[in-house]
């Protein structure tokens, strides 16, 4: 009895002993080898490309007539109705000054052209009295020459009022700052309950009509763009493409970016979006070249500091890297300056994921088969219908 119960004690740990032999074992085995997947990659063969420069430039559309507008007399701004933005026709209030203190200078005005009035018109009293006193010998006329004297200065005075009169008058109507052509506010200068001076900008409105297309060139580019020199526009946002020509050329360098400027004219039918950015391509600065080796960017990768590509190996169907040299980029492609030949297979997408000698396969997209006539299906559809049939061809 005591044997049975100490072999029975025995059993757990003989168990145990034997499971972790079991895990000991298998975690000094070896793990299993895997094998490289077999990937699949697009294929560019190597070819001879004429190599073509393009110059694009940003650049920005503009109005051909855009001012600043001012009131010709200083104040305190009391309302402005417009905003940046807002479309604006010819003779439209744009803003207005506290018109007080310019309708007191007014009335002051008037009031001396009043008094220089009366001034007049007694001194013409006196020179027609004295007139008729000469004619009866009572004065001499020395005497009557200083009446006319005084009437001739004093019509002189009311005439000298009545220019201030009107000058003052104008002073008042400029306190209304109107639109004199129709356009749209591009700029808001001065804000309710300014003091303004005479001159102190208040909007910018850009004139409704024709517009420019302006660019900034440098220097070494300047020569090859002329006056009337053609150009190609190229919308950012609809990538539509027009032609227009070049109508000036800055005569001087910009004090900053030491650019030049260049406004390209725009069409009546071109009513591009003020502000709206568009590439600029002049035609005098695109070349085509000599015949080169281009290959897309997504072909290259880095090995040590060098640029490389995956060559397709035909026989084996693996790749190896190749080292090239790039002379320049060209938009999304490279000019390759050596390292290929026209010819070679090179792996043009997935670089990345690829090593020496690794086994590939050329990439196929999956294209759907679709039937083309009914001629084609009308054999699966009488086999179909008519399953009977293919026994009976089978016995004979």
């Amino acid at each position: 009895m005591s044997m049975n119960l100490m072999r029975a004690s025995l059993w757990p740990s003989r168990l145990a002993l034997t499971i972790a032999a079991g895990f000991f074992l298998a975690a000094c085995s070896k793990p299993a080898v895997q094998e490289e997947p077999v990937r699949a990659v697009k294929l560019l063969t190597v070819g001879l490309q004429s190599a073509q420069t393009t110059l694009e430039y940003a650049a920005e559309v503009k109005p051909r007539v855009e001012s600043r507008l001012s009131f010709r007399v200083g104040g305190k701004l009391m309302e402005r109705p417009v905003e940046a933005g807002q479309r604006v026709k010819a003779g439209q209030v744009l803003a207005q000054l506290d018109p007080q203190d310019l309708q007191l200078a007014s009335d002051s005005a008037r009031a001396m052209v009043a008094a220089a009035q009366t001034n007049r018109d007694l001194a013409a009293a006196d020179f027609k009295r004295y007139q008729s006193l000469k004619e009866q010998n009572f004065i001499s006329g020395a005497e009557l020459e200083r009446r006319d004297s005084v009437l001739k200065a004093a019509q002189a005075q009311l005439e000298q009022a009545q220019a201030q009169f009107r000058a003052q008058g104008n002073q008042a109507g400029y306190a209304v700052l109107r639109a004199d052509v129709s356009g749209v506010v591009t700029a808001v200068l001065a804000e309710r309950g300014q003091v303004l001076a005479a001159g102190s900008p208040v909007l910018q409105i850009a004139q409704d009509g024709a517009r420019d297309v302006v660019f900034a060139v440098p220097e070494d580019k300047l020569a090859a763009i002329k006056l009337g020199s053609e150009v190609l526009v190229r919308l950012w946002s609809t990538q539509g493409t027009f032609k227009a020509v070049v109508r000036e050329v800055a005569a001087s360098a910009d004090p900053v970016t030491r650019t030049f400027t260049v406004k390209v004219a725009l069409s009546g039918k071109d009513d591009l979006p003020l502000g709206s950015t568009v590439s600029v391509l002049p035609a005098t600065l695109q070349h085509v070249g000599a015949q080169v080796i281009k290959l897309p960017t997504s072909a290259l990768f880095q090995q040590g500091q060098s640029s490389a590509v995956w060559l397709l190996d035909g026989p084996s169907m693996t790749v190896k890297p190749q080292v090239v040299q790039i002379a320049t980029a060209d938009g999304n492609e490279v000019v390759v300056a050596s390292g290929l030949q026209p010819g070679m297979q090179v792996v043009v997408a997935g670089v990345h994921v690829l090593a020496p000698g690794q086994k590939v396969t050329i990439y196929k997209p999956n294209v759907p088969v679709t039937l083309t006539s009914q001629a084609q299906t009308a054999p699966e559809n009488v086999a179909i219908q008519n399953p009977a049939a293919v026994p009976s061809a089978a016995a004979k």
